[in-house]
């Protein structure tokens, strides 16, 4: 039996919704034809794809790996069809963005909502994830325009680099808000939430503790800005975050302040040079780059 995208497709909203009634749901067809195409899946890769969880399906770990293959090849498919339907509605054209998540929670849905207003019949499509799904989803022309962190990973991508300053964030009663910049002297024992030890930002906090001669207390690390973020305002200790998260964050609860040496961070936003830019990409692309621009520290 040959492996059909139907049982793909099957498999990846049942991935993605947890149950089989979510995956007929989101696929317009029947409880029975969902299971009997993720019957026929498990019949021709002889492994189970699911175990059931509190009444939930929970992917197995070989199904989490074909789950990761499966998912841009679906999503394309998705695409396509989304721009067939914006052909035949003669919609004014379609907007392809995606971006890394701390961008997501607040700076990239303002900035394409200013964008859309002067545009009401535009189509709209924003993901976040992470930087090198990013760079795969503009590379294969899923997404028109994307912006990630550094390095590119991929070849075939046009890329405007920006290098953004971080800043401190810590709890906003914190003694440490009487200084107007922190350093790592100044931060002698006091405890850290960090990203993974290959983010860049833990790299180079790394480095301006070593060569301050300093201990680095790393008490929690996180995946995300926005998690860093909120472990600060439970009092867990300070974090280094870029501007993105704080700039939108409407809950208050924190500080923060400029730290030295300065932390950066490089990102790009990026587009593929298998294909001209559309003429609404063209136009946001300027937008962005100009909405940017006043974050670039280099």
């Amino acid at each position: 039996m040959s492996l059909r995208f139907r049982q793909l497709q099957a498999f990846h909203a049942t991935v993605e919704t947890g149950t089989v009634t979510g995956a007929a749901a989101s696929l317009g067809i029947s409880q029975p034809g969902v299971s009997n195409l993720l019957a026929q899946l498990e019949q021709h890769t002889r492994f189970k794809l699911f175990v059931r969880s509190r009444g939930r399906l929970v992917a197995t770990p070989e199904a989490e790996v074909l789950f990761h293959e499966v998912d841009t090849v679906v999503r394309g498919l998705d695409h396509v069809s989304q721009a067939v339907q914006d052909l035949q509605n003669k919609q004014g054209g379609q907007l392809q963005v995606a971006s890394q998540h701390s961008m997501s929670f607040g700076f990239m849905p303002q900035l394409i909502a200013r964008f859309a207003r002067e545009r009401p019949d535009l189509s709209i499509s924003f993901q976040s994830h992470y930087s090198s799904k990013i760079q795969e989803w503009v590379r294969a022309g899923l997404f028109e325009i994307g912006v990630c962190e550094l390095p590119l990973v991929h070849d075939g991508i046009d890329a405007r680099v920006f290098h953004i300053e971080t800043l401190l964030a810590m709890p906003e009663d914190s003694p440490l808000t009487a200084h107007d910049v922190l350093t790592p002297e100044l931060l002698d024992g006091v405890p850290f939430v960090v990203m993974g030890p290959e983010h860049m930002t833990h790299r180079r906090t790394r480095e301006a503790f070593h060569t301050a001669g300093v201990p680095w207390n790393t008490r929690i690390h996180s995946h995300l800005f926005k998690n860093l973020l909120s472990f600060v305002k439970e009092g867990m200790g300070v974090a280094i975050v870029d501007p993105f998260a704080l700039d939108f964050d409407r809950e208050g609860g924190f500080a923060a302040r400029p730290f030295r040496p300065r932390i950066m961070m490089d990102m790009a936003v990026i587009t593929t040079t298998a294909q001209p830019l559309s003429a609404v990409g063209l136009a946001f692309l300027e937008h962005l780059n100009a909405a940017l621009a006043p974050y670039e520290k280099g």
